[in-house]
Order: C-alpha cells, then structure tokens, then sequence
C-alpha cells in the first residue's frame, strides 16, 4: 500500500466520520482519503447520550443530510424512538429528535464508509504532524504498529439484519502482515484534527482519576504539544456523563412512559418512507431526584472534582449541566427530572439522561436508589466527568483551516463544541474544504442565512467559547428561514455545485422540488365557489390534514403530506419570512465586503485598542463577521469600512 493520500483524517467519531465522507465525496473518482484512529471498531461511537438531534441540533442533521452527509442516514437506520420536540409551538422552533441503538449506530456508520473504497481505514495514532519549509502541511508520522484495516463482514445485527447485538465492521487492529514495522509518514496536503475529547484527556469519579477521554480509551498526549509548539493558543474544558442502570432491575412499568410520534418523520430524504421505521420502537421512562439526593450531593461537593478544583478546565457544559451543578444552581428545586433511555433492543443498558456527574462511586449508588422506581437499580457503569484541551476557535476561519498552518483542519469537540450534531456539521465543512484545497479550488462557507451550520461555525470564529459550545434556536437570528423542513431547498443544489450530491439524492431532490412547485401552484389555483387553498393556509385553525385532503381533490392526485406542511407553513408565515429576507438582503452587503488580509487594524485612524485587539485576534474575513466580533462597536465598524473603502494592496 502507497503512503500518499490527498486528504488524513485523524479520529473516528461523528465529526471524523463526516469528514472522511465528505472529502471522498468532493475529491470524486480517483480521490484518496485516511482515517487515522486508536480503535477502528470505535468508529461512529455514540459516547454519551445514544439520540440524534433536538433543538437546534435536528435542523444540523438534516441540513448534513442535504448536503449529503451519513448522520440523518444512520440516525433513520438506528432509531429506536423518533419524536419531534416543540411540536405544539411555531415551525421555527420545531426539532426533530430520535433515540438510537448505540452499537446498530456504530455498525452502520462503518458500513457506510466501507462503501466507499477511496477511504483508508488506518489503527494508529498520530506522533506528529509535518510542516513542509513554507509551513503547511505535507502529512502526519505514525508510530510503528499501526497500519491500515481492512472491513470485516457485515454480521448478523447490523442495519437491516437485527437479530442480535450490532458488531462493528473493522477489526480493532490490522493484520500482521499490514502493520508499519517502523514509524510510517503518510502524506497528503490536507490533514483535518477531529480528536473529540481525546488530547490530554483525564477522566474522574470522585477521587478516582484516569487517563483516557471515553470509558474504555485511551488520551491522546502528543497532538496538545505539536499544537502548542506551531503556536497555537489552547484551552481547557470539562464535559460529563451520567450512570448506566439494568433495566430488569428498574421498576419500569411503575414509571411515567415517553413515546415517540404516532407517525415518525425520518432525518433523511433518502430513506424509503414504506421500510421506515426500520426498528422496533420503545418508549422511554421519566423520575426524577429528591431532596434528600441533593442534600447528599450538597454534602459531597468537596469530593466532586467539579468543585473540588481536581479539574482544571474552565468551564463545563452549561445548558446540559452535571447534576452538582443542578442542584448547587437552582437551590430551591426540591427535584430534578430524569429520562431513563434505553441504549439498545439488545442490551438491559439504561442511560440516566439529567444526572451527569463526577461524584465518587459510593455517592452515585445513594443517587440512583433514591429516584423512584431505580431503589434496587444496579448500575452497570458509573458516571464520569472528562476534561480535554481544545484550540481556540478563532484561530480557523469559518472553512474550519487553521490560520497558522495552510492545510491543516480542526472540527469537532476540538473547537470547543459539544454534542454529535455539532462535531458533524463542523466534519462535513472540513472535508469539503480539504479536497477543495488539494484540487487548487477556492474554500467555501455556509452564511447564516443558509443553514444553522454557518451559523455555528461564525459563531466559533469570531467568539472564544468559555463553555463547550452546543446549538440552539435562538442562536439562528433568520431561524423561520432555517426550520429543519425545508433544509434540501436551502442546501441540496449548494451541495451538488460543490460535490457532495450523489446522483441518487440529486434526482430525488428534483422530483420534489417539482413536486413542491405543483403543491404551490395548486395552492393559488382558484375553484369556482370555494376559497383558494392559500387562503385557508393562512388561517390560525388551518389543519394540514383538512389541506392534504383538498389538495388531493383539486389535484386529481395525491400529495405527499409533509410536503403540504411545509408549503402551508410558508403561507401561515409569510410576512415574518418575508422580513428575515429584506433583513438578509439588507446585510449582504456587509456580508460580501471582504476585509484585506493586509489590512494592519493598527493603521484604522480612530478605531479603540479593544477594537484593534479584537480585530487581530479574531481576524474577521468580512464586514459582517467584524460587525459580530466582541468588542467592535457600531462605531468601529463604521471606521474599518471606511478604511476597507480606502485601502490600497500591498505590492
């Protein structure tokens, strides 16, 4: 086997899978990509809570699936309960969410990239990354032993087959004969870091500390000091997750129940409505904490390291806190729910969704009985709190490439986000961006209008998150344009100009979009003696059932439901839509008024240091993401336009 690949990929998780897949998918025939991870058959893992989507974070799955990325796939293949929350509330504000089998989800990302034979699959880690004499990159060195890893068969449990457990494809070491007998440069321009929680990683359970940045894995040490030696500024951060309880020994049917939709909406436009769900169903159970529980946590705090200052990170996850910051947080709250999921058809494993925690072990157990229904629960894995470095985001540009190094990529946990929706939104950007490169094509971006991904991703770049940054709703400011149903009229044909759209999902997207054309006109076309179905769209009671029904009628044929759903929603809203798209409009300008590089904000007459430090901090690449950047003012921003408008390039 060569050792020349047009693009490295270094880790196996959600952000590292979507790279991989993205960058095989924009290089196209004849293209080259690695995989480089500790445990192959880790690939894909769902390390904490086994569920896709959510706020914020489904309308980033299915904004992935329009670009062609595996999540909404994998997340429909694997679902064991789909719901879409805020579903009473508006279109907005809507997010659809599943819970998944944890081993099916791994299984079927591996599937996936074995179909794909421009994808390396390489056991190892990363002793270093080589800069070339200019300073970008030419490649990583892998320490011997590592080597490239064929895919196993697919076993009995993977998607489509579930009879039993869900077996990962690649074998967690490669054969003998394909390991590197020495340390082995694999070269390639594009290299893209997606180490999750991995670098300088230290887990915790009360006093208890071990080495590793998931339960069962090891810490990846080298990578925190090759980037701090090219000169990179990094951070430190701290995440958690809860207990794992048998389910036969929770008094379950005595539990309030959860269940999914009545009629499941998959993530995907590429999965068959006939065959979907794919799996069996399940309902979820809710209890919650007592008093008595958070006064034993209030005792206790001096031995969880997320007081006890074992940990040294700045901040943890404030919107999916531990259950110590709970009950310190909201003292007054004599109880806190908790969501006992099941991880697997094929496992008793119960994740506790609201407890994360770092509490020693003796503590969880008193935790855990003390919920209803779980007062004999055994635990079969304790909860844990991991710290990890990361790289301050506003050293990339919204491409995710590094600044300092040419070629060089981050995504993921790396960037100081949190949650799988977030790693494989940032994954797809990089990949796309690192075969753009290698193919000598200009990098692109997503704005904010066009998908909650550039939203994210201007986020990170022109704020230092001091907390593992995670998506939601409000953060989109032309959210109505963003709602997770119309995310292929939105993405689909960007993603097809920039290569990531199949043929398959581009003829599919064709005949909807024709399909979407005909609802429209059909729902302007007048009937003598009765109102237009645009008018009855537009009323407060309009029921979506009672306009699929007409439609059919005055059609002569029918339509698809969610389809009429989304055309009736762009009536009920139209003057909200219409303004976000004045607004949009009013802003290209700034958006589109790129800052030269070699504009020295030391030479912007007027402008405060605060401004002039930011700017050079964060480097914005255009009026609009300065005018987003903390610490620039209005009035800053009046006078870099000015100076924009009166610079003259260097040479």
């Amino acid at each position: 086997m060569g050792h020349e690949f047009d693009v490295i990929v270094i880790g196996g998780g959600h952000a590292g899978a979507e790279a991989a897949w993205a960058a095989a998918g924009a290089l196209g025939p004849g293209g080259s990509v690695a995989l480089v991870t500790m445990d192959p058959a880790r690939i894909g893992t769902m390390s904490c809570n086994p569920a896709i989507g959510g706020l914020g974070k489904g309308q980033i799955v299915r904004e992935i699936d329009a670009l062609g990325g595996m999540m909404g796939r994998v997340a429909d293949a694997t679902g064991i309960m789909f719901k879409v929350l805020n579903a009473s509330r508006g279109a907005a504000v809507r997010g659809p969410r599943c819970q998944n089998d944890k081993y099916a989800y791994a299984a079927e990302v591996q599937r996936l990239l074995s179909t794909r034979p421009s994808i390396t699959v390489i056991a190892g880690t990363v002793a270093r990354l080589l800069l070339d004499g200019d300073g970008a990159m030419r490649g990583v060195l892998v320490p011997a032993g590592g080597g490239p890893v064929m895919p196993d068969r697919i076993l009995a449990g993977s998607p489509g087959n579930h009879e039993s457990i869900a077996q990962p494809i690649y074998p967690t070491r490669p054969t003998d004969q394909d390991r590197f007998q020495e340390p082995t440069e694999l070269a390639a321009r594009a290299v893209i870091l997606t180490t999750g929680t991995f670098m300088r990683a230290l887990m915790h359970t009360g006093e208890q500390q071990v080495e590793g940045g998931r339960a069962g894995e090891g810490s990846a040490f080298g990578i925190s000091g090759m980037l701090d030696e090219l000169g990179f500024e990094l951070g430190r951060l701290k995440t958690g997750t809860p207990p794992r309880l048998d389910i036969e020994s929770i008094e379950w049917d005595a539990l309030e129940s959860q269940s999914g939709d009545e009629s499941p909406l998959p993530f995907s436009d590429m999965t068959d409505r006939d065959r979907f769900p794919v799996l069996r169903q399940v309902q979820c159970r809710v209890t919650g904490t007592a008093p008595e529980a958070h006064e034993l946590i209030r005792e206790n705090l001096s031995r969880a390291p997320m007081y006890s200052g074992a940990i040294d990170a700045e901040s943890g996850p404030r919107y999916c806190p531990s259950i110590e910051d709970k009950v310190v947080r909201f003292e007054d709250r004599e109880s806190h729910h908790v969501f006992l999921e099941p991880e697997s058809l094929f496992t008793n494993e119960i994740y506790c969704n609201g407890i994360s925690t770092s509490l020693p072990e003796d503590v969880q157990e008193r935790l855990v009985h003390s919920m209803p229904g779980c007062e004999q629960a055994r635990i079969l894995r304790w909860g844990y709190a991991v710290e990890y470095d990361m790289v301050r985001p506003h050293q990339l540009d919204s491409t995710g490439m590094t600044r300092l190094v040419h070629g060089l990529f981050l995504a993921g946990q790396i960037n100081g986000t949190s949650g799988y929706e977030e790693a494989g939104g940032q994954g797809l950007v990089a990949g796309l961006n690192a075969a753009r490169l290698v193919r000598s094509e200009s990098l692109v971006t997503l704005g904010r209008e066009q998908a909650y991904i550039g939203v994210m991703m201007d986020d990170l770049v022109t704020r230092t998150p001091r907390e593992p940054y995670r998506m939601f709703t409000s953060r989109a400011e032309h959210r109505l344009l963003l709602r997770s149903d119309n995310a292929d009229e939105r993405l689909t044909a960007w993603g097809r100009e920039h290569g990531l759209v199949d043929e398959q999902r581009w003829a599919s997207w064709s005949a909807r979009s024709a399909e979407l054309e005909r609802i429209r006109s059909l729902f302007e076309k007048k009937v003598s003696g009765s109102p237009r179905l645009s008018d009855l769209a537009r009323r407060q009671d309009a029921s979506v059932t009672t306009l699929t029904e007409l439609a059919c009628e005055r059609g002569g044929v029918d339509v698809e439901h969610t389809l009429v759903a989304r055309v009736a929603t762009e009536l009920q809203y139209e003057g909200y839509i219409n303004r976000q798209r004045a607004e949009v409009r009013r802003q290209e300008r700034n958006e589109s008024t790129r800052i030269p590089a070699d504009l020295q904000p030391t030479s912007i007459h007027g402008l405060r240091n605060e401004a002039r430090d930011a700017l050079l901090r964060y480097r914005p690449a255009t009026l609009g993401q300065a005018a987003r950047v903390e610490g620039i003012t209005p009035a800053d921003l009046t006078l870099i336009a000015l100076a924009v408008r009166r610079h003259v390039p260097v040479g």
